[in-house]
């Protein structure tokens, strides 16, 4: 399910590109923006300084009278105004403020004073605007180039009457300065922001790089599928704990396993230290010790085996997995094969014996002892098919069961143990589903033959079967010492009895494993008295007496089986 990352530019050349770009639109808006505001300054203070000079000396008086003088002048002689009071008046200011220039002309717009005194005695180029009697700032191109210009009326001395203009301009080469400076300013401070922003993100991209183990986002993404197609593809539960103990993941079956709540609800496990969240206590102390672990769990649901395992990816601790595998089943099928197997060889022995007598009929009929030989077969036909050691077998008449109880027991023979079946047992019908049946009574009486054999002689293992509709109750007696007082028996690894060295099967998984396939048909197996004398058989002390009730087993039978029987054992 992995994909290779295609060829291309990585994670960290796309965030620097992509940060290059920003920054550098950034930069751009900012110089325009700042370039713009300059310009914009820089031409009011133009503005303003060409328009404090030209007020000035549009005010003073001695101005004012020369160029009324002019004014009412039919002829002017240019080489007089060359060297006349209102050139030098100008030409004083013009190279006091340090003015681009400084025009003075009357009423007709004839020039009485100007930088160039060529120009002096001819018309202005530009408009008189200032002639009208209102000032004005302008940028206009006259004979001296582009310049910011201002313009102002002069007035008749002592009345309102324009006579004249002054006009006073300041040159663009003072603005390209300023500009140019400006520009200057903001580069330098661009270039700063992108070996800042050149820094920080090689920083940040190291800093992802080693959060995400080198891995690209693309790469990121495909491994977050394909952990959700394993941890939800597969029957196994699954859970992860990241390196600070908080549990990161687990999927459906785990969920399902360990009964755990579902995602997004408030109680979710995920976020949660692993301690915290509710989980079995063996399985919380396998994880504490951080060391690989296998671990049997018993759960209401199920019985699961843990497997817990250490993380390490280059060196680097990613923290814990652990693994839990159902099985129910293969349990179950286990029980279920130990009572195959038990009247595999009850089958065996009435094969045996079966061979016997017919060799012994074979053997009389072979020397023509026909009388004897029918004095025999009578015999076998009065006795039945096999003699099994178990009393009161004949109350069972499932042939099924019959044999089953005839191979347990045979058993209970070779152990000095004598299996019987209660006198008030009354099992009506035939077993529908031999299978449930046999692993729970087999189970029962293999636990119930421990227990005897430890315990005083006479050692016996008594079992009463009792029919309801389809409904099978069963309980097995003991001789032995019973149950120790605090005992759990259907908790998890705890064993009612030491099991012989050629046991193949372990201590601790069979009561509740019977209880767990009982309680699936709706049933339940139980204790139903954990040791008391047994009422009526004198002295005879009985161990813990186990009952189980098993719905559906059975197919209907003629009756209803008494409940007392039970109620006496408890």
């Amino acid at each position: 399910m992995s994909h290779e990352p295609k060829p291309g530019r990585g994670f960290a050349a796309r965030i620097m590109t992509l940060q290059f770009v920003v920054v550098g639109l950034m930069i751009l808006a900012a110089a325009a923006g700042a370039l713009w505001v300059t310009v914009e300054r820089v031409n009011d203070q133009a503005q303003g300084r060409a328009l404090a000079i030209a007020r000035t000396l549009a005010a003073d008086p001695e101005l004012q009278t020369q160029v009324k003088r002019y004014a009412d002048a039919q002829d002017l002689d240019s080489a007089a105004l060359r060297a006349g009071p209102v050139q030098e008046a100008a030409e004083a200011v013009r190279l006091r403020t340090g003015a681009f220039f400084v025009v003075v002309t009357e009423d007709r717009g004839i020039r009485l004073a100007h930088p160039t005194p060529a120009l002096i005695g001819q018309k202005v180029s530009t408009h008189p605007a200032a002639l009208s009697g209102s000032e004005s700032v302008s940028r206009e191109h006259g004979t001296l180039g582009e310049s910011v210009r201002a313009k102002v009326p002069v007035f008749a001395p002592g009345t309102g009457t324009v006579v004249g203009e002054v006009s006073v301009g300041v040159g663009v080469q003072e603005l390209a300065v300023r500009l140019r400076a400006a520009t200057a300013w903001v580069l330098g401070l661009g270039l700063g922001a992108l070996a800042l922003s050149a820094l920080s993100t090689r920083w940040l991209v190291r800093r992802l790089k080693s959060q995400t183990l080198g891995l690209e986002p693309a790469e990121m993404a495909q491994l977050l599928r394909d952990r959700d197609a394993v941890l939800y593809g597969v029957a196994d539960g699954v859970i992860g704990i990241g390196p600070d103990g908080r549990i990161s993941v687990r999927n459906k079956a785990a969920r399902i396993m360990l009964g755990l709540p579902h995602r997004h609800e408030s109680d979710d496990i995920i976020g949660l230290p692993y301690a915290q969240a509710k989980l079995p206590a063996p399985l919380v102390a396998a994880i504490a010790e951080g060391a690989g672990a296998t671990l049997r769990l018993e759960t209401e649901q199920a019985a699961l085996v843990a497997t817990v395992h250490q993380v390490t990816r280059d060196g680097s601790d990613l923290g814990q997995v652990v693994l839990l595998r159902d099985v129910t089943t293969i349990e179950t099928l286990g029980e279920r094969l130990d009572a195959v197997e038990t009247m595999a060889g009850a089958l065996r022995a009435q094969r045996h014996e079966f061979a016997n007598r017919l060799h012994t009929i074979s053997g009389l009929l072979h020397h023509g002892d026909v009388a004897e030989a029918r004095d025999y077969l009578g015999e076998v036909i009065d006795s039945g098919p096999v003699r099994e050691p178990v009393q009161n077998l004949a109350a069972i008449e499932d042939t099924y069961l019959r044999a089953f109880l005839g191979a347990k027991g045979v058993q209970a023979y070779e152990r000095g143990v004598v299996l019987r079946v209660g006198e008030a047992s009354a099992l009506y019908g035939r077993l529908n589903d031999a299978q449930d049946a046999t692993a729970v009574l087999g189970n029962l009486i293999d636990n119930a033959l421990r227990a005897a054999v430890q315990g005083p002689t006479p050692r016996w293992v008594e079992v009463d079967l009792l029919s309801e509709g389809s409904t099978l109750h069963l309980a097995v007696a003991d001789s032995g010492t019973g149950v120790e007082p605090g005992l759990e028996v259907f908790a998890e690894g705890v064993s009612t009895g030491t099991l012989p060295e050629s046991e193949e099967h372990g201590q601790g998984v069979g009561l509740p494993l019977i209880r767990r396939l009982a309680r699936t048909r709706g049933g339940d197996v139980w204790i139903a008295d954990p040791g008391s004398e047994l009422e009526g058989r004198g002295d005879e002390h009985t161990g813990a007496v186990f009952a189980a009730r098993l719905p559906g087993v059975l197919s209907s039978g003629q009756g209803t089986a008494a409940r007392g029987t039970f109620e006496g054992k408890k």
